[in-house]
């Protein structure tokens, strides 16, 4: 093959998989920047939770886009979609940005919570940050009390999509 040829296709290949990667972006909700990680699907390229020992917190979210306003965590949810964010999901989400803000030692202006329909914008705001430091704390003081915790039964769904159903004794 021409050398010149070869350059050729290898151009166009090379701007066909970034258009391919910017649609696949859009169509997850996720903001236009560079992907630095996912944690979901078969790709799982971080190796290492994120920690903050001071919160006693550990995790990941799916997705970490390094986007023009600062670093920003994705979450992704199956199930469906509400009106709002569920205020666990915010919390969930407020987690990963204290985790991002500690492990990076940068601050995410905001979070993502991706519903199957529809994305919200969660902003990391200090009072955002207060509600889940004193949930934290309440959890953590429970912890410290030996205080029974039980897991939430209402939703059948819930308990049969939970990661913790083949330990918990009190599975539906």
């Amino acid at each position: 093959m021409n050398p010149n040829a070869f350059a050729l296709l290898l151009l166009l290949a090379a701007v066909l998989l970034f258009w391919w990667a910017g649609r696949q972006q859009r169509r997850l909700g996720l903001p236009s920047g560079r992907l630095l990680y996912e944690d979901s699907g078969a790709q799982q390229q971080l190796q290492d939770v994120l920690l903050a020992e001071d919160l006693g917190l550990l995790g990941r979210p799916d997705y970490l886009v390094q986007a023009k306003e600062g670093l920003v965590p994705v979450e992704v949810k199956s199930g469906r979609t509400p009106q709002r964010p569920f205020e666990t999901h915010i919390l969930q989400l407020a987690a990963y940005c204290a985790l991002v803000q500690r492990n990076y030692n940068q601050r995410p202006p905001y979070g993502i919570i991706r519903y199957p329909e529809r994305s919200f914008n969660v902003p990391f705001t200090a009072e955002l940050e207060a509600r889940l430091l004193a949930v934290l704390g309440e959890m953590h003081a429970a912890l410290a009390a030996g205080v029974e915790q039980h897991r939430s039964h209402s939703m059948a769904a819930r308990c049969r999509a939970c990661g913790y159903r083949d330990v918990c004794l009190e599975q539906l």
